[in-house]
This record gives C-alpha cells, sequence and structure tokens, in this order.
C-alpha cells in the first residue's frame, strides 16, 4: 500500500524530488510521484489530495519553487503531515520558495526541509511512518549507524 505521496510542482523540479523517492525506495517504502501545479493546475491539486485522503496516504512530500505555495496548499486541505521543499530557482536561487514554505498560518503547518533537501524530507516521511511500525524504526537506526561507520571510515583513511 502507498503510504507516501511526492508531488513536484512542474518536470524541471523531478530530478530533485527523485532524491526523496531513493529514500523511500532504500527503506522499502511504496510512493507514487506526480506533477502538479497550485497554481497553474490548481484542480489537478486538489483531485490528488482528495485522492490521497481516500487511498490513506500517510504523507505528502510537496517540492516547489519561486515563491510557488504547493506544500500550503495541500496543507489546507490534507488532515496529515505535508512536508515541503522549497526548490532552488529564479533570480532568489530558492530563498522565496522557502520563507513561502515555511511561513504557514496558524493551525496550517508545513515541516519545512532546507532548499533542495528532498533527501531529508525522505527522511522524515520515514521517520513519521516508525512512529507506528517497529521494523521501521530499526531501520533508521541501522541507516544512521551506516551513515556513522561511512565518516569513521573517510577519517581513517586521512591519516
Amino acid at each position: 500500500m502507498k503510504k507516501v505521496l511526492i508531488i513536484a510542482a512542474s518536470d524541471s523540479d523531478l530530478e530533485v524530488m527523485c532524491n526523496a523517492g531513493k529514500i523511500l525506495d532504500e527503506f522499502g517504502i511504496e510512493y507514487e510521484m506526480t506533477i502538479s501545479s497550485a497554481h497553474r493546475s490548481p484542480e489537478r491539486t486538489k483531485e490528488l489530495v482528495e485522492k490521497a485522503k481516500n487511498e490513506e496516504i500517510k504523507v505528502i512530500i510537496a517540492g516547489a519553487g519561486m515563491a510557488a505555495h504547493l506544500a500550503g496548499v495541500i496543507a489546507a486541505e490534507f488532515p496529515l503531515p505535508v512536508i515541503g521543499v522549497p526548490l532552488e530557482s529564479g533570480v532568489l536561487s530558492g530563498v522565496d520558495a522557502l520563507l513561502s514554505t515555511m511561513q504557514m498560518p496558524p493551525g496550517v503547518p508545513v515541516a519545512t526541509m532546507a532548499i533542495n533537501g528532498s533527501k531529508n524530507a525522505g527522511i522524515l516521511a520515514v521517520q513519521i511512518l516508525a512512529t507506528s511500525d517497529e521494523a521501521l524504526k530499526q531501520k533508521i537506526v541501522e541507516f544512521r549507524n551506516k551513515m556513522s561507520m561511512a565518516v569513521q571510515e573517510k577519517s581513517l583513511k586521512l591519516k
């Protein structure tokens, strides 16, 4: 059963957003990835959120640039966690997207990642799902141990 929906605001955003998918693949979590714009295809965005509610999606990851407010629009309609990924684009290099994603009104939160931080979005989605899945929680512990070992191995090569 798909538990995560990844939505990119345009096809040019897919390369960055695929990093979230790679993390979900690594943890064996089924997901769907699609494209929809809060501004250019608002009806499609709304339909995707309604479909996500009916399909028991647990987390939505939404990525957009240039102050596009995809994650906020989704969070206004979706009752479960929404993770926003501001994407680097335009003259402000993603700072506009970062601010529009994180500056949500009280009552409509969006967990906001760093600019182009889709890998962390995938990890946070896994952590959210792990709150009710002990095996997944153990996989996160193993993932972090593996990261720690990689740092130690790189350090040893410096000597």
